[in-house]
């Protein structure tokens, strides 16, 4: 699915949901190797406003799944541009996708997708000095002690002398984590 499949979609939805509204001038498409956490986004800088799909997240999908993300984007885009409002999920873009929905032309739009997404590595790794133990973690915790001895040698409370040291977890490590 390329970047040439986005325009003539593009302009479809426009006229069939906007009445041709969407500045086309003002608007960029394209399709992000890198985003991988999103279906999609739209964002404006400047005079400018973009709306980038994931390859990652929807070249495995069905392509209503692509349908319904540039129709999303495009309602985010419909609010700015036309509308010149700044709101993320409020009313005109809750109002304008229900109205899209209610048509009954196959496509739901929603706000929030529930594509299947890989979940993001552990990027840390805590280690207790005392008992070897290493855990992953998402982000750095400061003052987390190591349950297994606080509750060994402390009563199950707190003790400062089993901290857990936060170290980079190896790329390698990174890399085998996989989804289901």
């Amino acid at each position: 699915m390329g970047v040439a499949f986005l325009p003539p979609l593009f302009h479809r939805y426009n006229q069939a949901f906007f009445a041709q509204t969407i500045p086309c001038d003002q608007l960029r498409l394209s399709w992000s190797r890198r985003m991988s956490r999103a279906a999609g986004s739209y964002r404006r800088r400047g005079g400018l406003a973009q709306i980038t799909l994931s390859l990652p997240v929807l070249s495995p999908l069905p392509a209503s799944a692509t349908h319904s993300t540039l129709v999303h984007e495009m309602i985010h885009a419909w609010v700015d541009l036309v509308l010149h409002r700044r709101e993320g999920h409020g009313p005109c873009f809750c109002g304008k996708m229900e109205e899209i929905n209610s048509r009954k032309t196959g496509l739901t739009v929603s706000i929030r997708h529930r594509f299947p997404v890989p979940p993001r590595p552990a990027s840390w790794q805590a280690r207790c000095d005392c008992c070897g133990a290493v855990t992953p973690y998402k982000r750095r915790v400061t003052g987390l002690a190591c349950r297994t001895c606080c509750g060994r040698f402390s009563g199950g409370r707190w003790d400062q002398r089993f901290l857990l040291r936060f170290e980079r977890r190896p790329a390698s490590a990174q890399d085998q984590a996989s989804w289901g």
